[in-house]
């Protein structure tokens, strides 16, 4: 395939996109999202939250750092294609070991550069969320395409954890530091591996649990904590996560959620959870701390939150409020060792302001 490969992004309601191949070539679908990060494009291509999404990068040139094996979140990327203003043509960075393109042909990713990416994102915060498709076969019409489109499944009918969670238990143990916290045992539905690494720095030995795995499987690791990862996709859809995150309130396990797990945690304490218009997905989101009235600017990745609608004042507590809509962002049980979070503290890719977040819950466990 070459740089001036024609290929056509459309959306579901019929606007049509024309623009240059990159990646692989084919045909994909899939529910398009924006992202407004400047840098960290390899951290979102492997981020498993992004299962079943198309992303759409806000900067107008991505690619210029190239990829390198240390920035993935997973061991493969997710997304079910790539939207770029313009793709650098040159890769410059020390620890490069390829280019932006060549990684997603390697991985098999369908995208598309030189179109209007502003154009497209106020379309996104205009009509919200969307279905889209990429492709670059000559031979399929506009007309069939579109049919073809707007035949694919919700993202919210999709068992997209189940596709990104751990098929089998792995610990990470470590020796030799002064850690706050001997074992935890992280419920994975999607867990990048950013998180885990900051965790290592907290925790003797993590054990990295199957999305479905049951209150006596995860007992069996006497976990002091258990953290519910972030992931994709519609909460309603993993209830025996739900199911879980009540039986680990009712036995005073130490919890924690981050994204996905703050909207599993949400569900279990009555509060409701509802699909934003187009979600939040970026590094500049400001949070601000109810309590210390500090605001932080963070990561975050996903398209449902937790709603203020009839919140469960009596049970739990509003720590986080997001300030770009005033969504809840942070909760806290008002009786039990529990707290959530909207938002990645470990900041990848992103700015590090709420990493403080880890210490503090574990700290909080002893």
């Amino acid at each position: 395939m070459t740089a001036t490969t024609p290929a056509r992004l459309i959306l579901e309601d019929g606007t049509t996109w024309h623009g240059a191949a990159m990646g692989a070539e084919g045909t994909t679908f899939g529910e398009l999202v924006f992202n407004t990060c400047m840098t960290g494009y390899q951290e979102i291509l492997t981020d498993p939250s992004y299962k079943g999404q198309v992303v759409l990068m806000t900067h107008p040139e991505i690619g210029n750092y190239g990829i390198n094996p240390q920035d993935v979140e997973s061991q493969a990327a997710h997304v079910r294609g790539f939207i770029a203003r313009r793709i650098s043509p040159t890769t410059s960075n020390w620890r490069a070991n390829g280019s932006l393109e060549g990684y997603l042909r390697q991985q098999n990713i369908v995208g598309i550069s030189g179109v209007d990416t502003r154009a497209l994102t106020r379309r996104v915060r205009d009509k919200g969320t969307i279905k889209c498709g990429i492709t670059t076969a000559n031979l399929l019409s506009d007309s069939d395409f579109l049919a073809l489109i707007r035949e694919q499944p919700a993202i919210e009918s999709e068992g997209l954890v189940n596709q990104v969670s751990t098929p089998q238990p792995y610990q990470l143990k470590q020796d030799g530091l002064n850690y706050l916290v001997d074992r935890l045992v992280v419920m994975d539905y999607g867990v990048k591996h950013s998180i885990l690494n900051y965790l290592k720095t907290l925790v003797r030995v993590i054990t990295v649990m199957p999305h479905q795995s049951d209150l006596s499987a995860v007992m069996a690791y006497q976990p002091q904590a258990v953290l519910l990862s972030n992931g994709p996709g519609d909460p309603e859809n993993v209830p025996h996560a739900v199911a879980l995150a009540k039986q680990l309130l009712a036995k005073d396990i130490p919890t924690f959620g981050i994204c996905l797990g703050h909207q599993i945690l949400s569900l279990a304490c009555g509060a409701n959870v509802a699909k934003l218009p187009f979600g939040h997905h970026g590094g500049n989101h400001p949070v601000q701390d109810t309590e210390t009235k500090k605001i932080s600017i963070t990561s975050q990745n996903h398209n449902f939150a937790t709603m203020p609608d009839n919140f469960p004042s009596d049970v739990l507590t509003v720590t986080h409020v997001n300030l770009n809509d005033n969504t809840i962002a942070g909760i806290r049980h008002n009786t039990k060792a529990m707290a959530s979070v909207q938002f990645h503290p470990e900041a990848s890719p992103g700015p590090h302001d709420s990493t403080y977040l880890f210490e503090g819950f574990m700290r909080a466990v002893i």
